[in-house]
């Protein structure tokens, strides 16, 4: 997540907090989880709770002209300070609607305040982000994840654990929605005692030694054997795919193969990790797993592989991924494990290290 994004969501709170607004926000970027919670705690203090019905609007886009858009924007508050128009898909209006919307934008009414969401893959409209207090979503990634997590669960009365978090995000991934959902079932749970490593492996499903980060470690270590008793229970894992486990490992190779150029370039180890955190926030690359726990296995692991060797896995797992978008070929299973024993193969190490 980008520091310009940080900033426009920390302006954000703080005017929920003190209950000031501009005249109009866009809410916009990949994350429509986070999103919508934005816009409910938005509406929640900036529309008066007695007087909803008659100052707060929700309409999208492509259900509205241009006439209903000038209604929209010029009705005054009924017995209240302020009336909210929130317009999802604003992307969709149609041209006499939109120039609608940028006349009222350029001089906007002082007792209005539009709220403008545009959904996930949208093109950021650059006139709409000038003329607005735009406020960015990414997806939560790197070393955001896990403090969110932390935050969301006070959010439902519970702690939850250091190693939790690890062991939650190893099995749901750095989806939001699915997270909030986890948390929701596990605060039930756990019945206001701490979300822990038990309480995850109960209702999620998973164990620590079985996660998608334990078998991209025994294949960063060059324990083969290791790695393929892991393939089945990974694979079982909600909302895992093969593609996503063949994704993780091509990230992982690859980065070694960066980082092991530049070792030999001339970089020195303890700069290492801090290189690879630099690669991961450029890239927005999936390792499957937090960035920290995937940096710090990285690091450890990087000279055990030399460049021809790293170049054989890469190769593999390209094929791996060709294979498993053919439906025509062998199970997921067989696929990623070929994958990993011919990995293992061009490294020479068919046994657990």
């Amino acid at each position: 997540m980008s520091a310009a994004a940080d900033r426009s969501q920390k302006k954000l709170a703080d005017a929920i907090t003190d209950g000031r607004f501009p005249r109009a926000y866009l809410l916009h970027g990949a994350d429509d989880f986070r999103k919508d919670e934005a816009l409910k705690r938005l509406l929640g203090v900036a529309v008066e709770a007695a007087t909803r019905d008659f100052n707060l609007d929700v309409r999208r886009g492509g259900e509205v002209d241009a006439e209903a858009i000038g209604s929209l924007l010029s009705t005054p508050p009924m017995m209240a300070a302020r009336r909210v128009v929130v317009l999802k898909d604003p992307e969709s209006l149609k041209k006499p609607a939109r120039e609608a919307l940028d006349q009222w934008l350029a001089k906007p009414a002082p007792d209005v305040l539009l709220i403008l969401v545009a959904p996930a893959g949208a093109k950021t409209d650059k006139k709409l982000v000038d003329a607005t207090e735009d406020v960015t979503f990414d997806l939560l990634d790197g070393d955001k994840i896990g403090p969110w997590v932390t935050k969301h669960a006070k959010g439902h009365g519970a702690e939850i654990t250091t190693e939790a978090v690890t062991l939650l995000l190893a099995a749901v991934g750095n989806d939001p929605g699915a997270i909030a959902m986890e948390l929701d079932k596990l605060a039930s749970f756990t019945n206001g005692a701490a979300i822990d490593e038990a309480a995850v492996s109960e209702m999620v499903g998973i164990r620590r030694g079985e996660t998608l980060g334990d078998l991209l470690d025994c294949v960063g270590r060059k324990e083969t054997a290791r790695a393929l008793a892991l393939v089945e229970q990974v694979l079982t894992q909600p909302k895992l795919t093969g593609v996503q486990v063949v994704m993780a490992l091509a990230t992982q190779m690859l980065a070694l193969a960066w980082g092991r150029a530049r070792r030999e370039a001339g970089l020195g180890a303890p700069q290492l990790e801090r290189a690879y955190w630099d690669l991961l926030k450029g890239s927005g690359a999936y390792t499957g797993r937090p960035w920290n726990d995937a940096v710090n296995a990285w690091g450890n692991v990087t000279m055990k592989w030399s460049l021809p060797e790293l170049d054989r896995a890469i190769d593999a797992l390209l094929a791996a991924d060709l294979a498993l978008k053919d439906t025509k070929v062998s199970s997921v299973e067989q696929i990623v494990s070929s994958a990993i024993l011919a990995i293992g193969a061009a490294t020479g190490t068919r046994r657990a290290a």
